[in-house]
């Protein structure tokens, strides 16, 4: 078997009565490959938080589309079936939204639209077929009927 002091400190030559050992330090090749595979899982994780975020926005989106769809049906039940007076272009829910009310504290928002206009209704008796960024929510008088803006009849969101 071969003598192999690569590994143990090495000594050198007595200061001031002791012994100083120095220790191998790593090599650049050795830090490169560290580096090499940082790179790597950081590429492999990065992408996972941008899908998280997207996700997110969806699920608040949706959260929020439920909670108009429940306090358009409640205000139906309460009004002998009749819905609630929603103006086009409005930045809120009408009598669904705002100080005092029962139904809803805030208006709602969605993630997908941004600004102001993420929280501006549309009058209208169909889903969006195309993404924008102009209103937030479709509402249909006729029927009562809502949707989020840049989301499909079935609340999937429209592809670009």
């Amino acid at each position: 078997m071969m003598n192999d002091n690569r590994h143990r400190p090495q000594t050198v030559s007595p200061v001031w009565g002791h012994f100083v050992t120095r220790h191998r330090a790593f090599t650049l090749i050795e830090i490169l490959i560290v580096v090499v595979i940082l790179g790597i899982l950081a590429a492999i994780s990065i992408p996972q938080f941008a899908r998280a975020a997207e996700d997110s926005k969806l699920t608040a989106t949706l959260v929020d589309l439920g909670k108009i769809r429940r306090a358009v049906q409640v205000y139906q039940t309460r009004h002998d079936a009749v819905l609630p007076p929603i103006v086009d272009g409005a930045l809120d829910w009408g009598p669904l939204t705002g100080n005092g009310s029962e139904y809803m504290s805030a208006p709602p928002t969605n993630q997908f639209v941004g600004g102001d206009n993420s929280r501006k209704v549309t009058v209208r008796n169909s889903p969006d077929s195309a993404l924008h960024r102009d209103y937030g929510w479709v509402f249909d008088p006729n029927t009562g009927e809502v949707w989020a803006a840049c989301f499909d009849e079935n609340d999937r969101l429209l592809e670009p």
